[in-house]
């Protein structure tokens, strides 16, 4: 009998104790888990302006003059007038807009980037793949998918009727109305009809003005000199390259030191906007202003400020601004908010709700750190969610300059931060608290950032093409809440973003993907095959891609390798030219055929023939030729092949294969 009762007793002890077991792992699991209201890793830059270029942020109605250096996320617009061009920077994607064209981010996550093209014309540059990556283009009358790393170019037509693309190297697809056609390098496909799909192929030849200028400013990349120090996926690497200098500082490695004037410090020439799902962000002033202010982190060397950037080989994760605020609470500190950049090794602590995976990623990707202290500060402020910092010494603190401030009334207005600074004593920094967050509500102003005086007096799309329906493959999120439905709910946390749990509860009921007239999901799908003009390749073909590797030879992607960890960095010298690793130039203008049309457009027909459509306006695409009476044109001249690229073992592993 005793030991039965000793045996029962054993056995509830041992229950309990692996009952508990099981929920301290299952937490710390949960902790370490991705969760769904941590925001994307990665935004988009707007990296380039020309001309009246007009922006529209996520969930609301106004247009205003577009910002150079604002990032763009989930719902964001663009559209570029008359005269106008653009660039948006993704990483190891580029996309160039061209004059006349509308386009919004559908979709924007880790591995996905969905786009919205209204109409007008993109190119789209794929540097590499990952496997899980998802890259979709999608116009009003099919969704074009690209299947691994190359140079696209997708047009759609003033009226929606139809869509051009063209693959300079790469492989993608267009799907629509159940069809699928499977698009090779070096062809260039007509998509037509929107009750049914149908296509003509034909070869790419010609490049015109915006070819020539996408391919230039691509050229940035592949010729960066910084690209040797910084992880090829981080945004805005290349504008460091003219504006700065690497050195070496001792004990930080490496250091970019910028071209600045004299009693000049981070995060004092730009603005603050509101920017969901982070929150107070950062919109810096200078053409290079954009990497050194959402990633790594600043130093003061010798009286002279420098970047430090994460490690190499760590993808880097997006922060709206590595900062610490001062004053603390709805107050601040005599009606101001101020701040001062991270230093080296320190900790940030992001405003918004993060997963304990996030909050280290953020950090080992941007910084040298040490996870133990990485766990002590996510348990003192994330998780008994302390905004105030009272255990830690921060270097750039007392650093002379270090802190701006500007009133309330300049920051939640998106005002320019020089301008409206005001002076702060050092006894003045060294009494005031430390905050995580600066604990100021935004106003509708705070979204729509510097150029919020400008709403309704910019450019802004024709309303046939801002009502365009258009076709998608892969399921968009539902649309975004305005800023008005999230304004009361926001004023319990101060300048804390809304939880995406949050925010769903706001969105009204019937604001689902399938709820929004403007999307039509594609149906399944069976491969087609298009019509291939006469005298081009068929679709497939050996030969038909320029500048191409040989046969069953995987290309190599643009960017050289990323040393290992043991491996030192190269000397600070011009990188040499690796003419095999390089995409080929598109041909010199000299050697386009003499034409009265653009380059890469169909001939007028023949006299015994239907008279062609009215030509186009030239900076849109031509409209398609007649089905059924096929224009011809010259043969396209000959192009010199360029030697195949060479392998990469370390990166193939990492690209998408064909699908």
């Amino acid at each position: 009998m005793r030991t039965f009762i000793a045996l029962r007793r054993w056995t509830i002890a041992f229950s309990l104790a692996a009952l508990l077991s099981i929920t301290v792992s299952e937490r710390l699991a949960a902790q370490d888990q991705p969760d769904q209201d941590d925001p994307p890793t990665r935004v988009a830059r707007l990296s380039y302006l020309q001309g009246a270029v007009s922006f529209q942020p996520a969930g609301e109605s106004d247009w205003v003059d577009a910002v150079l250096n604002r990032p763009m996320t989930t719902g964001d617009q663009l559209w570029t007038d008359r005269d106008s061009r653009a660039e948006l920077g993704l990483g190891t994607t580029i996309i160039d807009l061209s004059s006349n064209t509308g386009v919004s981010l559908l979709n924007l996550d880790n591995d996905t980037i969905q786009v919205q093209l209204s109409s007008g014309v993109i190119e789209v540059r794929v540097r590499r793949m990952r496997r899980d990556d998802d890259i979709e283009i999608d116009t009003p009358n099919q969704a074009f998918t690209i299947n691994e790393a190359g140079r696209y170019r997708i047009e759609a037509s003033p009226d929606g009727s139809y869509t051009v693309v063209s693959v300079f190297d790469g492989e993608g697809a267009s799907t629509g109305n159940g069809s699928t056609y499977t698009i090779y390098g070096g062809q260039r496909v007509t998509l037509e009809g929107t009750d049914q799909l149908n296509a003509q192929t034909e070869d790419i030849y010609g490049p015109d003005d915006f070819d020539n200028w996408a391919y230039n400013r691509y050229q940035r990349y592949e010729n960066s000199m910084s690209a040797r120090y910084v992880s090829d996926e981080m945004v805005g690497y290349a504008d460091l390259d003219s504006s700065g200098d690497w050195q070496p500082a001792m004990g930080y490695g490496t250091v970019w030191f910028p071209h600045v004037a004299a009693g000049w410090a981070p995060y004092h020439e730009g603005h603050w906007a509101w920017v969901d799902p982070w929150g107070w962000t950062w919109v810096d002033d200078a053409p290079w202003g954009y990497a050194p202010f959402h990633y790594g982190r600043w130093v003061s060397v010798g009286g002279r400020w420098g970047w430090i950037p994460g490690p190499r080989e760590v993808a880097p994760v997006y922060a709206p601004a590595l900062v610490v605020f001062i004053g603390g609470g709805p107050a601040g500190f005599g009606g101001n908010v101020g701040w001062f950049p991270l230093g080296p090794r320190e900790v940030y602590v992001p405003s918004y709700r993060v997963s304990r995976g996030y909050f280290s990623s953020i950090n080992v990707s941007n910084t040298t750190v040490t996870t133990t202290n990485i766990t002590n500060v996510y348990n003192t402020t994330i998780i008994r969610n302390e905004t105030s910092i009272t255990n830690v010494t921060y270097a750039n603190r007392n650093v002379a300059g270090a802190v701006t401030a500007v009133p309330q009334r300049a920051f939640v207005s998106a005002q320019p931060v020089g301008r409206a600074a005001v002076a702060v004593n050092a006894r003045e920094i060294a009494s005031m608290p430390v905050a995580t967050r600066a604990a100021v509500a935004p106003t509708a102003n705070s979204v729509l950032g510097a150029r919020a005086n400008t709403a309704n007096h910019v450019a802004a799309p024709p309303a046939a093409i801002a009502s365009r329906a258009i076709v998608a493959k892969k399921t968009p999120p539902p649309p975004p809440v305005s800023f008005a439905s999230r304004e009361k709910a926001m004023a319990a946390n101060p300048g804390q973003a809304l939880p995406r749990k949050e925010v769903a509860a706001i969105r009204p009921a019937n604001a689902t993907p399938a709820a929004r007239p403007q999307i039509k999901q594609a149906p399944p799908a069976r491969p087609a095959t298009a019509v291939v003009k006469p005298g081009a390749h068929p679709p497939g073909a050996p030969g038909n891609r320029p500048g191409a590797p040989a046969a069953n030879q995987k290309a190599a992607p643009a960017t050289q390798p990323a040393p290992s960890k043991s491996q030192a960095p190269p000397p600070l010298r011009p990188p040499t030219a690796q003419q095999n690793n390089r995409p080929v130039p598109p041909p010199a203008r000299a050697e386009q055929p003499q034409e009265t049309k653009p380059a890469n457009r169909p001939e007028p027909p023949k006299a015994e023939q239907k008279p062609a459509p009215p030509r186009p306006e030239a900076n849109r695409p031509t409209p398609p030729p007649q089905r059924n009476e096929p224009a011809a044109r010259p043969a396209p001249p000959p192009k010199k092949e360029a030697p195949p690229q060479k392998k990469d073992e370390e990166r193939k592993k990492e690209e998408k294969p064909p699908r």
